[in-house]
């Protein structure tokens, strides 16, 4: 037998470890996401984030507290402004009592029911109206390590949380690092400033890295450009929904 007729025994490239994916996420997010590709995994990032997400609230719980950011909802809120002082104070008590469970039941069971919302929703973008040749364990996979750099977000939040006095933390936008900070608390209206405050650093960074994902499950068929496009068209309908309900409610 010739030599070009021998068959193609090469072996395939050793897979990242989880290690190697977690740095390479950061690093080397092409690379990362073509080996994530090749062997979909999800239970390492997902673990990673709940974690991340728990650490966060058991601090909060103990340096800020949730009384402030209940009772902070209450005061802002066109539909309490006609309740006395003493239904506000018992709105405050049961919210009090019930926002940790809501809390930490987000993370726990909502971050992978959200990660699975977005994955079914890029599928059928990429998959159903793209033709991409992509599955929905390997889009999940993408989503699920995607996410992994939100847990440098909530490691600085928590930092912020220690170096700023408590009732100046805020929970909805704790690190300033999008647009919404430019501007004074609804304002100048409630519409604008939702808008503004979702252009953020973090999910910016998430959905370059789920159009990463994308592209390398989908191969050479799949451009980064449309990968992205998957990615931003349901982020910009979600964004105008909650500016839509903030100027609603």
């Amino acid at each position: 037998m010739t030599p070009e007729n021998l068959p193609d025994t090469a072996p395939e490239p050793a897979g990242m470890s989880a290690f190697s994916r977690l740095t390479g996420v950061f690093f080397e997010p092409k690379k990362t996401f073509e080996d994530i590709a090749r062997r979909p995994t999800f239970l390492v990032p997902l673990a990673l984030v709940i974690v991340f997400g728990i650490g966060f609230f058991v601090a909060f719980s103990q340096r800020v507290g949730w009384e402030k950011t209940i009772r902070e909802k209450i005061e802002s809120s066109s539909q309490t402004q006609q309740l006395s002082a003493e239904q506000k104070a018992q709105q405050i008590a049961i919210g009090e009592k019930f926002a940790p469970l809501i809390g930490y039941g987000g993370v726990i069971l909502g971050t992978p029911i959200m990660d699975l919302a977005v994955a079914g929703i890029l599928l059928g973008i990429a998959a159903g109206m793209m033709s991409a040749p992509i599955t929905f364990k390997q889009v999940f996979a993408a989503v699920c390590w995607s996410y992994v750099v939100t847990c440098i977000s909530m490691a600085l939040a928590v930092v912020v949380m220690f170096l700023k006095n408590p009732e100046d933390f805020d929970l909805n936008n704790p690190l300033m690092f999008n647009l919404g900070a430019l501007f004074e608390p609804n304002m100048p209206s409630k519409f604008i400033h939702s808008l503004a405050s979702s252009i953020d650093l973090f999910p910016i960074w998430v959905m370059f890295l789920m159009a990463t994902g994308l592209k390398a499950a989908g191969g050479k068929r799949f451009s980064f450009g449309s990968g992205l496009s998957a990615v931003v068209l349901p982020w910009v309908v979600f964004v105008l929904g909650r500016a839509a309900m903030a100027a609603i409610f």
